[in-house]
């Protein structure tokens, strides 16, 4: 009889627990416009805007899985040189890839991307809703362009209406 009353009690949390999770994907669903991108150092807090005060970008989740994402940095022109080329790839990133939600996480397993390097990867980020707004933050991880810094991306959206 006692192990009949934990199993009811484990199934009606089941119960209770799954829709959070199922609500948190609901959210997800629909175009959503980019309205920041910043750096952070996790020694200092400092703030860094590389990529523009203004960059621009869009993120797209579908009830199906699918996410898309474009970002580029605010001020981009076109090309004229072979040098100006390699800095317009610099300056943006896209993705697409089936996307999954675990707690505070999501992970996207990425298809295609700008770059195949990122292709067949799991990236997990965390986010968290405020409102109309999906604030995505990477993980902390060693910068490629600050020697010895750790660094963060926080991605804030505004839910396209």
């Amino acid at each position: 009889m006692v192990k009949f009353r934990w199993l009811v009690v484990l199934v009606l949390f089941l119960i209770a627990v799954q829709p959070s999770f199922s609500d948190d994907r609901a959210k997800f669903i629909g175009i959503w416009k980019l309205t920041s991108v910043v750096g952070e150092f996790q020694d200092t807090s400092e703030k860094i805007y590389d990529w523009g005060k203004n960059p621009k970008g869009y993120s797209i989740f579908t009830a199906e899985g699918r996410s898309m994402f474009i970002i580029e940095s605010e001020g981009r022109k076109p090309p004229k040189t072979d040098e100006d080329r390699a800095t317009l790839f610099k300056t943006m990133f896209a993705w697409t890839g089936i996307y999954r939600i675990e707690g505070d996480k999501l992970i996207t397993k990425v298809d295609v991307s700008w770059n195949p390097a990122f292709n067949g990867t799991e990236p997990v980020r965390v986010f968290k809703f405020e409102g109309d707004r999906l604030v995505i933050s990477t993980s902390w991880a060693p910068s490629t362009r600050f020697t010895g810094r750790v660094t963060r991306g926080v991605f804030t959206y505004e839910r396209v209406k």
